[in-house]
C-alpha cells in the first residue's frame, strides 16, 4: 500500500480502525519516507529472509518486502493485525506472527519460515526495550547474519563506541563481544508520529562466527562485566568487590594474574582485559556456586 508515510493516509487508517497510539508499547511510527528504504538496502535485507520485530502500520515491512525473499514480523499489539492486513495486502511473502519477541523462540521460528536462506535482522525498536531485545537476539546464538535496528541516537552511539573508551559501558562489551557494531545514520525526531523527544539512530551489528577474545566461562565474563560498569565512579577492584560480594584481596590478586592495574576503571578496559580478569576468576566464581 503506497502512501504510509504520508500522515493523512495514517490518521485516516487509524480512525477507520479505532487505533490509538501505546505510550507503554514504545510507538513511534516512521513518517519520513527516507529512512525505510535505507535500513532495507544497508540493512542486507535484499534476497533474504527478515525477521522484523515491531511492524507498526508496515511502513518498513512494505519496503523489506519489495526487496527480500521472505519477511517474517513478530508485532506484540494484536490492534494492528486488522491494519496490517490491509496495508501489506498486496504482499505474499510476508507473515506477521501476533507475539511478544521476548517470549517467543526465535530459534524455532527463524527455522521454521527461513529453511535454505540467509536471515537479518531489521527492526525500528522501542526505545523502553532496546537493550533487553538486542541482548536476547545476540545471547541465543540464532542464526542470523546481522541485525540492523533503529535506536535512540544515545542508544547507538553507546553500543557502536568501542569498549575501552568514555562512552562505553556493559551494553557496548556485550555486543562487541557477539558482534561488530557500526552506526549507518542519523534520523531525526520529526520523522516519526507521534515525534519522540530525541533523535535516532540506525546501527547495524555484524553477528560474529566466534568470539574475539578466549574465555574459560562466558558466564563469568559477563558477570565481571556487569559488575566493572555497577559503579562507573569506582575503580573495577572495588567494584568488583562490592557487586560480587568478594574479599578485595581476592579480588586484587585475581587483577594481578590478569595483567590489570588494579586503580583501573571500566571504561579503560577493552575485551581482551575483562576476559583476563574473568578467567582469573574463574576458581573463585566456581568455589563460591559450591
Amino acid at each position: 500500500m503506497d502512501g504510509l508515510t504520508n500522515i493523512s493516509t495514517i490518521k485516516e487508517l487509524m480512525e477507520r480502525h479505532g487505533f490509538h497510539f501505546s505510550k507503554a508499547l514504545g510507538q513511534n511510527f516512521i513518517v519520513n519516507p527516507s529512512v525505510c528504504p535505507r535500513i532495507a538496502e544497508m540493512g542486507g535485507a535484499v534476497g533474504c529472509g527478515v525477521l522484523e520485530i515491531g511492524a507498526g502500520f508496515g511502513v518498513l515491512t512494505d519496503q523489506l518486502a519489495r526487496v527480500a525473499k521472505k519477511v517474517v514480523c513478530v508485532e506484540i499489539d494484536q490492534r494492528l493485525l486488522p491494519v496490517l492486513d490491509e496495508t501489506l495486502a498486496e504482499y505474499d511473502n510476508v507473515t506477521i506472527v501476533n507475539k511478544d519477541v521476548m517470549e517467543t523462540d526465535l530459534k524455532a521460528l527463524i527455522a521454521e519460515h527461513f529453511a535454505g536462506m540467509e536471515v537479518v535482522v531489521c527492526a525500528n525498536l522501542p526505545y523502553y526495550i532496546t537493550s533487553p531485545i538486542l541482548m536476547r537476539l545476540l545471547e541465543e546464538d540464532l542464526p542470523v547474519k546481522s541485525i540492523t535496528v533503529m535506536v535512540q541516537k544515545e542508544a547507538g552511539e553507546r553500543i557502536c563506541a568501542r569498549p575501552g573508551t568514555r562512552q562505553s559501558g556493559a551494553l557496548t562489551a556485550a555486543v562487541w563481544f557477539y558482534s561488530e557494531p557500526r552506526q549507518l545514520f542519523h534520523v531525526s525526531r520529526g520523522s516519526f508520529m507521534p515525534a519522540p523527544d530525541v533523535d535516532s539512530s540506525v546501527i547495524r551489528l555484524d553477528v560474529r562466527a566466534e568470539a574475539p577474545v578466549e574465555v574459560t566461562d562466558k558466564k563469568d565474563f559477563f558477570r565481571v562485566v556487569k559488575a566493572a560498569f555497577a559503579q562507573r565512579r569506582k575503580t573495577v577492584h572495588n567494584s568488583l568487590a562490592s557487586a560480587l560480594g568478594l574479599s578485595k584481596e581476592k579480588v586484587g590478586e585475581a587483577m594481578d594474574r590478569a595483567g590489570v592495574a588494579r586503580n583501573a576503571r571500566a571504561e579503560q578496559l577493552g575485551l581482551e582485559e575483562f576476559a583476563a580478569i574473568a578467567n582469573a576468576m574463574h576458581d573463585i566464581f566456581k568455589e563460591g556456586s559450591k
